[in-house]
């Protein structure tokens, strides 16, 4: 009976210590084991959500045993990924490896302009031996729109820590949203307006690794959250709240009666729904260096 004991017991122990699953040790073990990763962003980043404990950064530290530094903070766009990066700065100097920047859906939502990346004109350049009037684009660093947030946060970051991983993440599916009478957004099927969609917010945030020579993870698809489905909800804070609405209601993004003051939330994921966001991520960043 002991033998068989061992013979059974050893190379599941074995096993179960090449993943990772003991105390003490991630998941995952990688070259994010380790890693300070510093995480911008708003809301969903916001270490506020879920109490702290359940946000997909912390579930990242059991999975991937990174070190997180939190800086999202709700309601923020890109324009105010800045200030995070300069606060990050302060109080870490360089003590970090990576940045992981996950925003743009409050950029949707607040109808914010996508702007352009460059501003075009001529120089004067000596091309060959001979001076030759070409093209020439710089980086629009002015102006409210998201492509000008990038190029000023992207810059700061480029120069503040040219040695360090920098990562970004598009924007999750947004499902319909209600926390106040003044704080109503329809699910993504609308526009907002400016007319666009979250889809425009989405590919700009993917124009960023052409543009600055920085990985993005496709968050928006890799994790598969759809809130547009009722049978996604339950990857949801809506799950959290009893709730008035129809279906009907619900997608149609302006109820009109007095159960539009219910709360309703689609668009936060909550425990179960972090925690498929983070594995989601933990397998793409096995694709990309910790550190340099």
């Amino acid at each position: 009976m002991k033998k068989r004991f061992f013979v059974l017991v050893i190379p599941l122990l074995a096993l179960l210590a090449l993943l990772g699953f003991h105390d003490g040790e991630p998941e995952i073990k990688s070259q994010w084991n380790g890693a300070k990763v510093a995480f911008l962003g708003d809301s969903i980043t916001d270490e506020g959500q879920l109490g702290g404990q359940d946000i997909y950064w912390n579930q990242l530290r059991t999975i991937l045993g990174i070190k997180p530094y939190c800086y999202g903070i709700s309601g923020h766009r890109t324009t105010q990924i800045l200030g995070q990066a300069r606060q990050l700065l302060s109080e870490h100097g360089q003590d970090v490896d990576a940045i992981i920047i996950f925003i743009g859906t409050n950029d949707f939502n607040g109808s914010r302009p996508l702007g352009e990346w460059f501003e075009e004109g001529t120089s004067e350049v000596n091309r060959d031996g001979v001076m030759t009037s070409l093209r020439h684009r710089t980086p629009v660093m002015e102006g409210n729109t998201v492509r000008s947030d990038i190029n000023i946060f992207m810059s700061f970051l480029k120069h503040n820590y040219p040695t360090k991983q920098v990562i970004l993440l598009t924007p999750i599916h947004r499902g319909y949203f209600n926390c106040a009478e003044n704080n109503i957004q329809p699910d993504e099927n609308h526009a907002n307006k400016l007319g666009l969609y979250i889809d425009d917010y989405v590919q700009v945030i993917k124009e960023t690794a052409d543009v600055w020579a920085v990985p993005v993870i496709d968050l928006s698809s890799v994790c598969g959250l759809y809130p547009m489905e009722p049978e996604h909800a339950r990857y949801f804070r809506e799950n959290e709240k009893t709730l008035k609405f129809s279906a009907t209601e619900a997608s149609s993004g302006s109820p009109g009666s007095e159960k539009g003051l219910e709360h309703h939330d689609l668009l936060h994921p909550n425990t179960e729904g972090h925690l498929r966001m983070a594995y989601s991520l933990a397998y793409q960043l096995l694709g990309y260096p910790a550190r340099f």
